[in-house]
């Protein structure tokens, strides 16, 4: 249910800019085997520039740990309406996080990345732990992560 919550949220907030067709995606999260209690994850894209683009989903449900989401924050403002809808449970440690989206196409090959941010209790965060350009070409393609993610990879 909830990721139909995301791609719903996900196409009204991504399809816009192009007002293109959206493609089905499915985002997989491997979690690195760190030993520690579970993470919090942001997934947002940025655009060309840069510049916040929209939040996709929000592993974690208590809002007070949001703010080691730094980069995230930083973009996005903080902004928990940001992410109203499209949260699940926090991700263990060696555990996978399986997403299914609508992704607009208009962000494929276009510039567009899509970024994690990740934090673990009592650990250090890990702002930008993922940056992975949206492309054609990169799909199914695995991406390593920097501390708590082992590899993330993407799918049409």
């Amino acid at each position: 249910m909830k990721s139909l919550i995301a791609a719903l949220a996900l196409s009204t907030a991504l399809v816009a800019p192009g007002l293109a067709v959206a493609r089905p995606v499915t985002l997989t999260v491997n979690m690195a085997d760190y030993g520690g209690r579970g993470a919090y994850l942001a997934i947002y894209v940025t655009d060309a520039s840069g510049g916040y683009a929209g939040s996709l989903w929000m592993a974690g449900g208590k809002t007070r740990y949001y703010k080691h989401l730094q980069d995230w924050v930083q973009l996005a403002g903080g902004d928990v309406s940001q992410v109203d809808g499209i949260t699940g449970a926090s991700v263990g440690s060696g555990r996978s996080l399986d997403l299914s989206m609508d992704l607009a196409d208009a962000l494929f090959d276009a510039g567009y990345t899509l970024h994690i941010d990740a934090a673990a209790e009592d650990m250090r965060d890990s702002p930008n732990e993922v940056a992975l350009p949206l492309t054609a070409a990169g799909a199914g393609t695995p991406v390593p992560g920097r501390r708590y993610i082992a590899d993330v990879s993407y799918g049409f």
